[in-house]
């Protein structure tokens, strides 16, 4: 807090958020400690690039006034964020009843043994998004986008792999549908041979049977001995 006879300042630096291309805005508290009319002026270095409000005015006995100080829309970020803007203020004892209007330049003009109260304030830039104390790793990218992407892509694998799952036994299952409509075709088939085998040995013993001939012929034997080989085969 800055001391004087006439006024409380409060704070004794102006602290100011930058961003660039934003404006940015603070205020300096003015209390008046005595029982006299105060008035007040507040200039600063770099006029363009400060409004001030307001820049002059009365402070009554025992009482605060607050001036607000709004920073233009920086286009680019100093070096280091060092500023070199200053501002101050003045402050002189106003005749009782004065208000702003009756505010001259000379009030504050340092003849004749006039006491001017002047104070300096220098201005101070903080950063809107200070940086962070953990660094980022270059390999990672966590952006949005790339968490996007990668889950995507994540998503994308494991439709894969259901399908696959999901298609695999179809075909599976087709297939042993299919092999077991053969082995039934084949079975039945079989089984009709087989019925056909029976009744053309049971024909032959009849003939046998109805044969005259004391023995069996060489051509019975062979053709008994054929139809069992068919027999074995088809039965296996």
């Amino acid at each position: 807090m800055g001391t004087w006879d006439l006024l409380n300042i409060q704070p004794t630096e102006l602290k100011v958020l930058f961003e660039v291309k934003r404006q940015s805005s603070c205020s300096i508290q003015l209390t008046n400690k005595t029982d006299k009319y105060v008035a007040f002026k507040v200039k600063t270095t770099n006029p363009k690039k400060y409004c001030v409000r307001p820049n002059a005015g009365i402070v009554l006995p025992r009482t605060t006034c607050n001036v607000t100080v709004t920073m233009q829309a920086p286009k680019e970020v100093p070096p280091d964020l060092q500023c070199k803007d200053k501002f101050l203020l003045q402050s002189v004892v106003a005749p009782d009843g004065a208000t702003t209007k009756d505010i001259t330049p000379e009030m504050f003009n340092k003849e004749d043994g006039k006491v001017v109260e002047e104070f300096k304030m220098r201005v101070i830039y903080i950063p809107a998004n200070p940086p962070s104390p953990v660094p980022e790793e270059p390999e990672e990218d966590s952006s949005p986008r790339a968490s996007v992407l990668e889950n995507g892509h994540q998503n994308r694998l494991l439709f894969d792999a259901v399908s696959r799952s999901l298609e695999e036994p179809k075909e599976k299952s087709s297939e042993e549908w299919s092999m077991i409509s053969n082995l039934t075709e084949e079975k039945a088939s079989a089984l009709q041979r087989n019925q056909k085998l029976h009744q053309e040995l049971d024909l032959l013993r009849k003939e046998i049977s109805k044969s005259r001939a004391g023995g069996l012929s060489l051509f019975v034997v062979v053709l008994v001995g054929l139809l069992g080989v068919l027999f074995g085969y088809f039965v296996k």
